[in-house]
């Protein structure tokens, strides 16, 4: 095969063999555009600067991230918040509905499988929200199912059987959905198996935490997710807890929070660079000992 030779005027971009190898036996071509593109900036950048930049939804780009922290090569994550619904939507009146429901067949059979997935019948308002996110958000039906039913399942593992989420916490995960750029059934699904690693992957930290198999409340979810997307190991956070018992002598999450901060700063996120990190830190002077600086 002829050779290929790349001829730049502009600034150099320098990448570390070591990272090329990493890159290579990865063999995640996502992850390495990624990491180009990351070099390529040097600077701050938001997650929708990188997806229009990449031309790829937000799951891709999660997938890409989640690759360089495994690598080692992406210690910093950028965080996301939920976003809000908008402020300024369209405003369904009652004959805007009755005209979706008498010309759109799709949008009528969606409506009784929302009900029974919700238990309850839906209100003006229900529909109002319902319609928003099919009309005026653009998410299809298929994928307006799949939705509600995520929302459903999410609420009974945080609250326990027979819990139903409100139509607006359906209407705020659906602007999020419409973020994310899940207008297929392929997409939505692929986000769905994501979630679903993650709820695993969140038992075996509840679990080092000793807090056994029940579901994290919300607040509990919110500090373990942030974790994750840092790169925290369960093992990580095994040790950062043991710190905190010790110290605090119980749980607490702020403390802990602390921790993993500190040591997210020091680029540690296994167990291994802990331990070894840890180790370097200057031994404090023994009890016996503090006599000896002391001025009488």
């Amino acid at each position: 095969m002829s050779g290929y030779i790349l001829r730049e005027e502009d600034r150099v971009v320098t990448v570390p063999a070591d990272a090329v190898d990493r890159l290579v036996q990865s063999g995640s071509a996502d992850a390495a555009l990624l990491y180009l593109e990351l070099k390529r900036l040097d600077a701050a950048v938001t997650p929708q600067q990188l997806m229009a930049r990449l031309r790829w939804s937000a799951l891709r780009l999660d997938s890409a991230e989640a690759a360089l922290r495994q690598m080692g090569l992406l210690e910093h994550p950028v965080q996301r918040q939920d976003p809000e619904p908008a402020e300024e939507r369209q405003t369904y009146t009652t004959a805007d509905i009755t005209e979706i429901l008498e010309t759109d067949n799709e949008f009528r059979l969606l409506v009784p499988q929302t009900e029974a997935k919700l238990g309850k019948k839906l209100k003006t308002a229900d529909l109002q929200i319902l319609a928003g996110l099919y009309d005026d958000v653009g998410l299809p039906a298929d994928v307006l199912y799949l939705l509600v039913s995520h929302c459903v399942n999410r609420a009974q593992r945080r609250y326990g059987p027979g819990r139903r989420p409100t139509m607006r916490q359906v209407e705020k995960e659906g602007y999020y959905w419409a973020r994310l750029g899940l207008f297929d059934q392929d997409s939505a699904a692929a986000y769905l198996k994501t979630c679903a690693q993650r709820e695993q992957e969140i038992t075996g930290y509840m679990q080092v935490l000793g807090l056994g198999l029940r579901p994290p409340v919300e607040s509990e979810e919110r500090y373990i997710r942030s974790w994750m997307d840092q790169g925290f190991s369960p093992e990580a956070v095994a040790l950062a807890y043991d710190k905190t018992v010790f110290y605090k002598k119980e749980l607490n999450w702020r403390y802990l929070n602390g921790i993993l901060r500190r040591w997210d700063q020091q680029g540690w996120h296994t167990a291994e660079q802990i331990r070894a990190g840890e180790a370097k830190k200057p031994a404090k002077p023994a009890a016996d000992d503090i006599g000896k600086y002391m001025k009488w």
